[in-house]
């Protein structure tokens, strides 16, 4: 039961991340990709440090812990929103969610190399297989066609404009941010860094918006759209990125980062509910594929090594 509950958690926040994407949806087309990743960011970094406090938890961070986490800040917070921000406004949410989705395979590469991680041919192809998923549920129908060659052919270059860089900038530097966390909490808690990095990561985009954009940082929303950012940032924030780097600063890396394969499940399963869409075959195809993955990286060393213990398999990992 206790390994459900585990399991239930580490999934939470890519479900938190895939719900509030939709909910953020509207709100980015009537205020600006800037205003929502800004309103997103900073409520969200003040209600994580006032939980902190009242959990009597360290809310500083410490000294050893300073230029990783400046590092840190401006990676995962500053740079990953600007580039998300730019992205959404450019890009259509099929391809660039792809784009974005496919870090996994940028963390497991990253933690191969610092941390030593094993990935065994099982891994590896779990990770292809989910990418492949995320390219069945959001890579546009003429794109797809392209590749297997039936339609009316499109180049490439037609198809992948300025706004998928900017996704693949984000897809970078979110796996960048989630490899820093493991040096930025040496001696400061996970939450704390979280709380700090969201708040000061906040404001270069408020910033960046009141010296290029001339609409208001405050929006005329309705207050049914206050409802959705405030789950966006309560919820698909707070809450989302919380657990997110609690468990990538204690969990294997490969095989936490593979569950961001599941958020455009989420997204799309969400849609359905609050949109009445409907996911074609080839996005079930996709469903499909992603479920396939998670179970192939998760328990790759199981499958590997199938009659030794994990630490016989992890060791032979190591040594080969």
């Amino acid at each position: 039961m206790f390994v459900i509950r585990h399991w239930l958690l580490m999934v939470l926040p890519f479900a938190l991340w895939g719900t509030a994407m939709a909910a953020m949806t509207p709100l980015v087309e009537s205020a600006g990709p800037l205003v929502v990743a800004s309103m997103r960011l900073l409520p969200a970094g003040f209600v994580l440090l006032a939980a902190v406090i009242a959990l009597g938890r360290r809310w500083t961070i410490a000294s050893c812990d300073f230029w990783w986490f400046l590092i840190f800040t401006f990676v995962d917070a500053s740079l990953f929103q600007f580039f998300l921000a730019r992205g959404l406004a450019e890009t259509g949410a099929g391809l660039g969610s792809v784009i974005i989705d496919s870090q996994p395979l940028l963390v497991a590469l990253l933690a191969r190399s610092l941390f030593g991680d094993a990935i065994n041919p099982i891994g590896w192809v779990g990770l292809m297989i989910g990418l492949l998923g995320i390219i069945c549920l959001g890579a546009p129908p003429e794109l797809l066609s392209n590749w297997w060659l039936m339609g009316d052919t499109h180049s490439i270059t037609s198809l992948v404009r300025q706004g998928e860089v900017w996704m693949f900038g984000a897809a970078i530097a979110m796996a960048f941010g989630t490899v820093l966390i493991r040096f930025t909490c040496r001696e400061s808690d996970p939450i704390a860094v979280t709380g700090w990095h969201m708040v000061l990561g906040s404001f270069p985009l408020i910033l960046w918006h009141f010296f290029n954009d001339n609409s208001p940082i405050w929006p005329n929303w309705s207050t049914f759209e206050w409802g959705l950012m405030t789950y966006a940032s309560l919820f698909g924030s707070a809450l989302a990125y919380g657990l997110f780097f609690w468990f990538a600063n204690r969990e294997e890396l490969t095989t936490f980062s593979s569950l961001a394969f599941l958020t455009p499940v989420f997204a799309l399963a969400s849609g359905g509910i609050w949109l009445n869409e409907r996911l074609s075959l080839l996005q079930w195809v996709g469903v499909f594929f992603v479920l396939v993955s998670v179970l192939l990286v998760s328990q790759r060393r199981r499958f590997w090594y199938p009659n030794s213990t994990d630490s016989d398999a992890l060791q032979g990992e190591i040594s080969s």
